[in-house]
C-alpha cells in the first residue's frame, strides 16, 4: 500500500497519535465506505474484525459508524485471526474484510489493514483513492440510506471447520503431544480447539488475553518460553502464533527454533515428493541463503521478492505458484489460502511429520542456516538511495561479495520506517560475517556523513 497514510501493510502507529485516533479512524472508515460503494459489487456489507488489544473496542466503534455514514452495512467478527477475516470475507460475499490489529507488535500499537473481496490485501489503486477521499470533508448519507450492524456470531466455528477441512481427511493429530503459544493474541480462542478437534494433545499457553499482555513475552517473537515447555513436557512440536495468528514460528522436539525459512524448506520438499509443488518457492531478499542452496539441490526454482508478504503473494499470483513465505514466520500457502495463514501451515508442518513418521528436528536438518547479521546504519545527509549508490559504498560491495564468492550474499536495504540503511551479511562463518558487516557498515557511514 502507498500513500500519506498507508504503509506497506496498512495504515498502523501508537494508538491516541495518529493516525490511530478514533477521530481518523472513524473518517479512514468513512472514506473506504465511498471508495467501496463507488465498485461495481454485489454487497454492501464490510466485515470487521480485531485482535486482543484493548484499542480495538475503540477502533472498532469508531470503523463502524465511519461505514454507517457512507451507507455500508458492517459485519463484526469480534476477536479473529487475519487470515479468519479474509477467509470470511470471500467465504460471505462480503465486499471488503477489515483488520484492526498491530500483528506482533506491543498493545499500546495498533493498525488497520484491508482485505478486498477475494480474500486478497487491497490493490494499491483502491488505496490511493481512499487516500484521496481522506483529503475531503466528510459527509453522511441521509438517514434512510444509513448502514447497519450485526454480529457475525457463527464466524469462530466456520473459520475452526476451516482450518481443519485444509488437513488430510486420512491423517489425524493423535499421538502428537503439542504446546501452542496463542501469544495472547487473535488465535487464542481458535487455534486450541482446531488442533484439540484433530486429536492432538494440546497444551495452550498465553491464551488469557486481557487487553494488554498480547506479544507480551509470548508468541513468534518471544520463543523462550515454548521452547522451555516443550522439552519439560517431552512434546513433539511447538507452535508459536503471533498477535493476529498470521505467522507462525515452530519448536522442534529438542527445543530448538525452525523459523520460516526451515517451514518453507519442510513443505517445498514433501510438495516436490509429492508432485504437487506447482513451480517453485517465493522468498524475500532477507530469506537466508541455506533456503536457496537446499533448494536448488533439489532442482526446486527460488525466486526472491521485497520484504513483505504482500510482496510475496505477488510474485506467488505472477508466477502462478503456491508455497511462499518469509522467515519471520509468513507462510503462504495458496492452493489454501489467499493470505499468511499460521495455524493452516502449522497443520501442513504436522501431516508431513505424520506421513513421513519423522521429526520435525529430522525434516528441517536438509538445510543448513548460515551465519547472518544485519546492523542499521543511520544516515545524516542526502537520501537513502544516494548513499547506497555511492561509489564508496559500491567498491566496499563489491570487495565483500569477492570475499563472499558464492557461498555468501549482500544486502543494503533502506529501512520504510525510519532513516537508517540496513546492512546484512550472509556467508560461511560467524568471524567472516561479522567482520565483512563491520567492514561493509563503515563504508555506508562514510558515505551516509
Amino acid at each position: 500500500m502507498s500513500g500519506s497514510l498507508f504503509g506497506t501493510d496498512g495504515v498502523r502507529g501508537r494508538v491516541g497519535s495518529e493516525p490511530i485516533t478514533p477521530n481518523t479512524v472513524m473518517k479512514l472508515g468513512w472514506a473506504a465506505g465511498v471508495v467501496l460503494s463507488e465498485l461495481d459489487s454485489k454487497s454492501d456489507k464490510v466485515l470487521i474484525g480485531k485482535d486482543t488489544r484493548v484499542s480495538g473496542y475503540m477502533l472498532e466503534s469508531a470503523l463502524e459508524a465511519g461505514f454507517s455514514a457512507a451507507g455500508m452495512n458492517v459485519s463484526l467478527l469480534g476477536p479473529m485471526p487475519t487470515p479468519g477475516i479474509a477467509y470470511l470475507t470471500r467465504t460471505a460475499r462480503a465486499c471488503a474484510g477489515i483488520v484492526i490489529s498491530a500483528s506482533h507488535n506491543p498493545y499500546y500499537d495498533n493498525g488497520i489493514k484491508i482485505f478486498s473481496s477475494e480474500g486478497t490485501k487491497l490493490q494499491d489503486e483502491f488505496v490511493a483513492r481512499i487516500d484521496e477521499k481522506m483529503s475531503e470533508p466528510m459527509s453522511c448519507v441521509d438517514s434512510e440510506y444509513l448502514g447497519k450492524a450485526e454480529r457475525f456470531s457463527d464466524a469462530p466455528g466456520r473459520y475452526i471447520e476451516y482450518c481443519k477441512n485444509t488437513f488430510s481427511e486420512s491423517l489425524s493429530l493423535s499421538g502428537l503431544k503439542v504446546i501452542l503459544d496463542c501469544a495472547n493474541g487473535a488465535g487464542y480462542d481458535i487455534a486450541p480447539h482446531v488442533l484439540s478437534e484433530l486429536g492432538a494433545d494440546v497444551t495452550p499457553l498465553a491464551n488469557q488475553p486481557d487487553g494488554f499482555n498480547i506479544n507480551h513475552e509470548c508468541g513468534s517473537t518471544h520463543l523462550s518460553s515454548l521452547k522451555q515447555r516443550v522439552v519439560e513436557y517431552g512434546a513433539d512440536i511447538g507452535i508459536a502464533l503471533d498477535g493476529d495468528a498470521d505467522r507462525v514460528l515452530l519448536v522442534n522436539h529438542k527445543g530448538e527454533e525452525v523459523d520460516g525459512d526451515k517451514i518453507l524448506f519442510v513443505l517445498a520438499s514433501q510438495r516436490s515428493k509429492d508432485g504437487c509443488l506447482s513451480g517453485g518457492v517465493v522468498g524475500t531478499i532477507m530469506s537466508n541463503l541455506g533456503l536457496e542452496l537446499a533448494l536448488k539441490s533439489m532442482s526446486i526454482p527460488f525466486v526472491r521478492s521485497k520484504v513483505g508478504d504482500r510482496y510475496v503473494h505477488g510474485l506467488l499470483k505472477d508466477r502462478n505458484w503456491v508455497l511462499g513465505g518469509e522467515a519471520s514466520g509468513h507462510i503462504i500457502c495458496l492452493d489454501k489460502s489467499t493470505t499468511g495463514d499460521g495455524i493452516v501451515a502449522a497443520l501442513e508442518v504436522m501431516e508431513v511429520m505424520l506421513k513421513t513418521g519423522r521429526s520435525l528436528d529430522e525434516l528441517a536438518s536438509g538445510m543448513t542456516t548460515y551465519p547472518q547479521r544485519m546492523v542499521n546504519v543511520a544516515f545524516g545527509r542526502g537520501d537513502s538511495k544516494e548513499v547506497v549508490e555511492s561509489e564508496i559504498v559500491q567498491d566496499a560491495v563489491t570487495e565483500v561479495e569477492s570475499v563472499l564468492g558464492e557461498k555468501g550474499r549482500v544486502v543494503l536495504r533502506p529501512s520504510g520506517t525510519e532513516p537508517v540503511i540496513r546492512v546484512m551479511v550472509e556467508g560461511k562463518s560467524h568471524g567472516e560475517v561479522d567482520r565483512l558487516t563491520d567492514q561493509l557498515a563503515q563504508a555506508v557511514k562514510v558515505a551516509a556523513f
